[in-house]
This record gives structure tokens, C-alpha cells and sequence, in this order.
């Protein structure tokens, strides 16, 4: 899984909040790996002024095999607890959406057959 961060000009990217947005997203979906082929990261700061507290916001957008992307945000006033806070929303809403598909492709999967229903059928 390809986990890519993104920030706007607001936001000083370096190696450290690299690190810990890895380090977030995959300690929260990690279990789905089989599943995901990429996570696009983007933090911004809705204040449009550097280093302003509050207004921090975090989109996440996970692509999944056979699925359609899921898209998560979160706002906080401390940008960390709002990685951590998205970490945890994009691991719900993977568990929902992987749980749907996993229900969806067992639908569509032919039964095994019954000795007993072709019993009948011959008995006939």
C-alpha cells in the first residue's frame, strides 16, 4: 500500500509529519492492506495563514481494489489529533465499504450444491 502526503502552502511538510501520517494510517487500516493499492493524504489549514492555530483539516482518500474510492475528512485545532481523528473515521468507513463488498462478491458466487436438493430432483 503507496501512502502519499500532500500538503498546501499553510502546512511546512517535513520527514517528521511524513513519518507520522504513515505511521497513523497505517496502524489504522494496515488490516485492510490486501485491499488498498494507495492512500492520497491532504493536509491544509483553513486559517490560509502559517503556523495559526486551528482550522487544520485532513482529507484522506483510499483506493480500493474492486470499490470505488473512499473519502474521509476531518477538522481539529491541532493537526495531529486531526490525522490521528481521520485515521480512525477511514478505518470505519473501509470497514463498511470492504464488508459490503465482501457480502456483494459472496452473492454473486454460485451456491455449493445440496446432495439433498438433487435428491429430490431425481426422486421425482
Amino acid at each position: 500500500m503507496q501512502i502519499n502526503v500532500n500538503t498546501d502552502r499553510t502546512i511546512q511538510n517535513h520527514q517528521g509529519l511524513d513519518e507520522h501520517v504513515e505511521s497513523v494510517v497505517r496502524g489504522s487500516i494496515d488490516r485492510f492492506g490486501d485491499h488498498i493499492t494507495s492512500v492520497e493524504v491532504h493536509l491544509s489549514n483553513e486559517n490560509k495563514e502559517k503556523h495559526a492555530d486551528g482550522g487544520n483539516s485532513v482529507m484522506m482518500e483510499a483506493r480500493v481494489r474492486g470499490y470505488q474510492p473512499i473519502v474521509i475528512h476531518d477538522h481539529s485545532d491541532d493537526l495531529r489529533q486531526s490525522i490521528k481523528n481521520a485515521g480512525g473515521k477511514l478505518a470505519r468507513a473501509l470497514d463498511s465499504a470492504i464488508g459490503r463488498l465482501q457480502d456483494k462478491n459472496k452473492h454473486a458466487t454460485p451456491a455449493v450444491d445440496d446432495p439433498l436438493a438433487d435428491k429430490h430432483l431425481t426422486d421425482s
